[in-house]
């Protein structure tokens, strides 16, 4: 039974349960629970096609299948390297029932990044989309990769979709038109084997991933579902949050099909496209970052669309400007909740209620930890000492969605994992009435237009230029993508580079939110005792 004394259920969300018995299964338990009980619905729309629950289960039966033909097995990785398209989703589900671990990898990423995680990974399969398939081949010979499966934009719903010109690459179409469409029967222990390995950056900065279990994933889907449950009888997500996020991967589509929802897919988030789509198609739910609603607003031609079907809109990644939450709600007439999460809790720990009856809004808050996650605020110096209400520290969360840890990283794991505790490595403080608020960042995370960049991984690259002796990236306040990566440059004695030079020199091995845009040379730079850079002082 919960504790009933938690400072947050002073204004606990009557129609929210306090706890949730989770069903022990795997996390492609929750696809074929739905089909089974709702085999015609709708499970999402895409490009004018259209896919049942029962199709949807048939598909990844058969993608499972074809990956037990290529000799995958349990516990295998197999990365998935596509865009918002039913073959992600169809990919996905077929991976687990396979009794393999899916690892996402964002199609924006350049060669170096996809190197990096293929090899970290150990992936041994790949389904790319063939317009950036190119990158994974650049990088094939560098990575344990031997299968790589490619597939277009417009093969779903193609009968006659071509086999692939490149060789030695296989056709995710073909895969299918001759694989089973009964599942493989695959034994999963939900709460030991690994659903995802999510890369992250962490507290820390440098990429890992998150071992993340069927039961993380399942509880998390499920406990964000009776968050927002509402009494729709066919609730219509629009489902534009990546889904090789884990805050897309999560919201925008394993909770609509515990739901059995549907999911309007846009490989690519934008404006119009997203207006027009919300009023065709009638959309309850959209969750989404501060960037989306701030340009959805900001349309022009917002007043001719009607927004009224949507419900109830979630945003997350990163802090919502007040401005941006009540504009949006005046518009729609629907209710805009912040949320908070981080990979490392699959990724929802708290939201603001989603409740009718409880429309005033803490503005500048996350909300409340979801049913079953506790959540509090430790000392900064050891993480140790727990706070008292109103007090700034660090905040820490348990519950059944964190991680086991990170990939082959037992000591990274160790400084972020205590005890079942996560160290979130983000300031914060809890009100009277339980709600939170984030107040500032311990990591040196860089938010850019609400994508994560990592100062690290751009440091690493600065310092293979040749002419660079020693760099720190930071970053700078910026009013339209709230932070912009900067670095601050100390050139080798009898060297020389243009900023141009070494901006195009990093830039053009990063995705393109990561890019750096503005180099400060310097002679020298702030170092601590221990000789790190002084960062604060930049």
């Amino acid at each position: 039974m919960p504790d009933e004394s938690k400072p947050s259920f002073k204004k606990w969300p009557a129609d929210v349960p306090k706890s949730i018995k989770y069903p022990a299964i795997p996390l492609h338990g929750l696809l074929q629970k739905t089909a089974k009980n709702y085999p015609e619905k709708t499970a999402l729309t895409y490009s004018e096609e259209a896919a049942t629950y029962a199709q949807l289960e048939s598909l990844s039966n058969q993608f499972a299948n074809a990956l037990a033909g290529l000799s995958i097995k349990k516990g295998d990785c197999v990365a998935l390297f596509l865009p918002n398209i039913p073959q992600f989703i169809i990919a996905y589900f077929g991976v687990l029932k396979a009794g393999a671990v899916v690892t996402a990898i964002s199609p924006m990423h350049r060669e170096r990044e996809v190197e990096y995680q293929l090899n970290d990974s150990g992936a041994q399969t790949i389904v790319a989309l063939d317009s950036i398939h190119p990158i994974v081949e650049k990088v094939r010979e560098k990575t344990p990769v031997k299968n790589v499966i490619i597939t277009g934009l417009d093969d779903y719903g193609s009968e006659n979709a071509s086999p692939p010109s490149v060789p030695n690459t296989l056709s995710f179409r073909q895969l299918l038109k001759g694989s089973p469409n009964t599942a493989p029967k695959v034994k999963i222990d939900p709460s030991e084997d690994l659903a995802a390995l999510q890369y992250t950056g962490g507290t820390t900065g440098t990429a890992k991933g998150a071992m993340l279990t069927h039961t993380n994933l399942v509880s998390n889907a499920l406990a964000f579902a009776a968050w927002i449950k509402g009494a729709t009888a066919q609730e219509t997500f629009l489902t534009a949050l990546p889904l090789f996020h884990i805050y897309g991967m999560t919201t925008s589509m394993t909770v609509p099909i515990s739901l059995a929802a549907k999911m309007v897919l846009m490989p690519k988030f934008e404006p119009t496209k997203a207006l027009e789509t919300i009023q065709r198609q009638r959309v309850t739910v959209f969750c989404g970052v501060p960037t989306m609603y701030s340009v959805l607003i900001a349309n022009p031609n917002l007043s001719k669309y009607d927004l009224t079907s949507i419900r109830v809109c979630i945003s997350g990644a990163s802090s919502l400007p007040p401005q941006i939450q009540k504009g949006f709600m005046e518009v729609t007439g629907g209710f805009l909740a912040e949320g908070y999460g981080l990979t490392e809790a699959s990724p929802v720990t708290h939201c603001t209620p989603v409740d009718k009856s409880m429309r005033t809004v803490k503005v500048g808050s996350i909300g409340l930890p979801l049913p079953d996650t506790e959540a509090r605020i430790v000392d900064l110096e050891n993480g140790e000492k727990t706070l008292e209400q109103g007090e700034t520290g660090e905040l820490a969360v348990k519950g059944p969605q964190v991680m086991k840890g990170y990939w082959q990283k037992p000591e990274e794991t160790a400084m972020v994992l205590r005890d079942g505790w996560l160290l979130t490595g983000d300031i914060a403080r809890m009100d009277q009435d339980g709600y939170f608020y984030i107040t500032d960042r311990k990591k040196d995370l860089i938010k850019y237009k609400d994508y994560s960049v990592y100062p690290r991984e751009l440091e690493d690259v600065l310092y293979e230029h040749p002419a660079v002796k020693l760099c720190a990236v930071v970053g700078k306040p910026d009013p339209h993508a709230g932070e912009i990566p900067k670095a601050y440059v100390v050139l080798k004695e009898e060297t020389a580079a243009t900023e141009e030079e070494l901006m195009t020199y990093v830039n053009t091995k990063v995705a393109p939110y990561k890019a750096i845009r503005e180099i400060e040379f310097r002679r020298d730079l702030h170092l601590s005792a221990a000789g790190k850079v002084l960062k604060r002082a930049l």
